[in-house]
């Protein structure tokens, strides 16, 4: 049996996920997994600046995902705006993707929704990125038909190509106020 703690990141976790995102989504390293965006983006993924503006940013979460020996392979961020969640930022580390930890972190990322009265949680998905809209589908998310630019600031990386993101979302409460 697998043995796992998800818990809130601090200030102390960033040097470890600055490494876990930027080894997860871009350099070679990266190429050992499926998220990768090492062709569609040079540079750098996150800086130790914007985790700390993430952890520090009121309403917003960090939650880290600790597999055996306690090390740290998976995180998400999550930010309350009214009765909507913003997801990003699931990572997982390229050695440990394909086992369901990316599945767990986003069954916490819903508790964590609803135990905050948010019953719609948003995303924002790079196109290009098939096989990763494919995979949020699977869990439950749906293109609203909205694009967004992707930001012209190195801080998220030197496009390889035109990007934009599309806008990706989840109900998680119905019509009725039952949970989905």
């Amino acid at each position: 049996m697998t043995h796992f703690i998800i818990r809130q990141a601090t200030v102390f976790d960033i040097p470890a996920l600055e490494k876990l995102v930027n080894s997860a989504f871009r350099g070679e390293s990266s190429r050992l997994g499926w998220t990768t965006e090492a062709d569609l983006l040079d540079g750098i993924r996150i800086d130790k600046d914007s985790l700390h503006d993430m952890i520090k940013t009121p309403d917003a979460v960090i939650l880290n995902y600790y597999g055996e020996e306690q090390t740290l392979v998976a995180c998400v961020f999550l930010k309350k705006q009214e009765t909507n969640l913003y997801l990003g930022m699931l990572t997982v580390a390229p050695s440990q993707q394909n086992k369901g930890i990316g599945k767990m972190l986003m069954l916490a990322a819903e508790s964590y929704a609803l135990s905050h009265n948010c019953n719609i949680i948003t995303m924002n998905v790079l196109n290009n990125r098939e096989e990763l809209t494919d995979w949020y589908v699977r869990q439950g998310f749906y293109f609203t038909g909205e694009t967004k630019e992707f930001p012209n600031d190195k801080r998220f990386g030197i496009p390889k190509k035109e990007l934009l993101f599309h806008i990706m979302q989840k109900d998680l409460v119905k019509k009725n106020g039952s949970v989905i």
